[in-house]
């Protein structure tokens, strides 16, 4: 286990540099000054001159990235642009607010996608199976923000249930229980399509084996073969694919935080390339993919511990 922890660690940290290097060089290496990337297309030359002087600009761009991994291993993340606020201020922020929004829609997924699944695919061709599958099929292949439209049309436009937007502000006519409905519920059905699908997939390929097909013969109750055999194997590849939704979660629900207005960390990241602000780009592609090989190495762990010829 030790091995298995330090090998992805080690894995973690040259992702990350390599990450920092390549984003660092892109800012670098595209057309355009570094300074007039930062002050945007309006500012005079003389301002230019004088931030590239101020900043070090004009020094070798090694010894800039050197500094640049100084400063960011000392927490000092530079300052942004569009939000005129420290870069580690405005990330935090915004990073809580889309856990909030993960945490909720992962607490709904995974427990509906199980169940979805299981029932399905423990009855293969049955007329559950075919509903629940097409179902999945359906939500899964319309988009984010057509699923976001078709329910503010319906909860919002012609019912009045439920607030357009969820700019997480307390205070109004809206609480923000109300505010996060139509983001999570947006998240929950696109999501959980896919999920449903892979649970099912892998609930059929366990049914299916021999050792399923003994145990009813041999009379056993269908629900204890279900609860006993059959799930256990079958949570094996549903389970590692679970876990890296929470990669989505976090820095992919991009669409539906534009759509509803959601203070989050995909919008953030929007902006911050809609406005070139460079600081900001830099330290959230470290964060996503921060995520993104944590979830891996969770994926890896939790595959371990369902089937044992992993960790033998």
């Amino acid at each position: 286990m030790a091995r298995f922890f330090l090998k992805h660690l080690l894995f973690l940290c040259v992702t990350l540099t390599v990450v920092s290097l390549l984003v660092f060089l892109l800012t670098e290496l595209t057309p355009g000054d570094v300074a007039r990337k930062e002050l945007g297309p309006y500012a005079t030359q003389e301002q230019v001159e004088i931030l590239t002087k101020k900043e070090g600009l004009d020094r070798p761009v090694l010894v800039r990235y050197v500094e640049y991994v100084g400063r960011t291993l000392s927490g000092d993340l530079g300052t942004s642009q569009r939000f005129r606020v420290p870069v580690k201020d405005i990330i935090f922020d915004r990073l809580q607010n889309t856990a909030l929004l993960a945490a909720v829609s992962f607490a709904l997924i995974v427990p509906l996608s199980m169940l979805l699944g299981v029932a399905a695919g423990m009855r293969e061709g049955s007329l559950l199976d075919r509903t629940i599958l097409l179902g999945s099929a359906v939500v899964a292949s319309v988009p984010e923000f057509a699923i976001g439209v078709f329910l503010a049309s319906v909860f919002v436009v012609t019912l009045g249930w439920l607030p357009g937007t969820a700019p997480l502000q307390s205070g109004g006519r809206w609480p923000i229980a109300a505010q996060m409905v139509l983001p999570v519920a947006v998240i929950v059905l696109f999501d959980m399509g896919y999920v449903v699908s892979m649970v099912r997939a892998s609930m059929v390929e366990v049914m299916r084996q021999p050792y399923i097909r003994t145990a009813v013969l041999k009379g056993m109750r269908f629900r204890q073969v279900v609860l006993g055999h059959a799930l256990r194997n079958a949570m094996i590849n549903p389970v590692t694919i679970i876990l890296l939704q929470i990669n989505y979660l976090v820095t992919g629900v991009v669409v539906v935080e534009s759509v509803f207005a959601y203070p989050g960390f995909g919008r953030m990241m929007l902006e911050a390339s809609l406005y070139k602000d460079i600081a900001l780009i830099e330290a959230g592609a470290l964060v996503a993919v921060f995520v993104a090989v944590v979830t891996q190495i969770l994926g890896d762990l939790a595959y371990m511990l369902l089937d044992p010829r992993i960790r033998a």
